[in-house]
């Protein structure tokens, strides 16, 4: 590991699309092993509530390196109490994972090799995951007693089913992007996934940030409460778009020119 990734463990650039749209490029950047010791946590930290505090209107997560990352630093744990533990999850809850799905615009996760532990459950929280045939990933906490606690299993939940999840887990095997792809856990799968992952951040960044706001607390709502809470809420988000300036002058686009020839501010 060279000085350099040990000081600076991750990377966060903010670049322009070619309609000058602002998409946050967050990488890691941490040695060979792209390993989670406390430097890396503190740094997502930090680059989350950065991205939270001034939001783009596209992110993407990616890592430098042969692999993503080969998983939490296990050196952590040690001589940890049950107390200190929750601390920790809840300071990782709290810290990365709950305000990146909050970020008010789309998230992509690009993985294009091993993705262990803490790096999947991180993209597990992401809106979009693209991989590359070559990935592979696992959460292979149970070798030290340990179940993911980042938010591993419900997601996987979510978007694989309760079975796949308790199988993924409690196995700790490790599974392909195409498997992965056929559960629903890995949107799509490229070759030249940095380069895809790149060009649909840019594409969603030129889009209509704020409707995907909004397509991000409707389904927020019906994670944590079911239909019947994302209806409550629908009525007030939808409702809200039609203050935007994109979806005025979308309407008056498509009335004037015809559909798909739009262009958004994010605003």
């Amino acid at each position: 590991m060279t000085d350099s990734a040990a000081t600076h463990p991750t990377r966060l650039e903010r670049v322009r699309t070619d309609a000058g749209a602002e998409v946050a490029v967050l990488t890691f950047a941490h040695g060979q092993l792209n390993l989670f010791d406390q430097s890396m946590f503190d740094a997502l930290r930090s680059d989350v509530a950065g991205l939270a505090e001034n939001p783009p209107r596209a992110v993407l997560l990616r890592a430098e390196g042969k692999v993503v990352s080969a998983g939490v630093d296990v050196h952590i744990f040690a001589g940890l109490a049950a107390e200190q533990a929750a601390d920790l999850w809840q300071e990782l809850f709290a810290g990365i994972c709950h305000p990146l799905e909050a970020l008010p615009c789309p998230v992509v996760y690009a993985a294009h090799g091993l993705t262990l532990t803490a790096a999947f459950e991180i993209a597990l929280a992401c809106d979009i995951i693209l991989a590359s045939p070559n990935a592979k990933f696992g959460l292979v906490e149970n070798v030290v007693g340990l179940t993911p606690s980042m938010g591993g299993p419900q997601r996987l939940a979510e978007r694989a089913g309760s079975g796949r999840a308790r199988e993924l887990v409690m196995t700790g095997d490790l599974y392909d992007a195409t498997t992965l792809q056929s559960w629903g856990v890995v949107n799509a799968v490229h070759d030249d996934v940095d380069s895809e992952a790149r060009a649909l951040a840019a594409r969603l960044a030129d889009g209509p940030t704020c409707a995907h706001d909004a397509t991000k607390q409707i389904i927020s709502a019906w994670r944590s409460g079911g239909v019947a809470h994302a209806d409550s809420i629908t009525s007030e988000v939808s409702g809200a778009l039609f203050a935007t300036e994109d979806l005025r002058g979308a309407v008056r686009s498509f009335l004037d020119v015809g559909p798909g020839k739009a262009t958004y501010q994010g605003r």
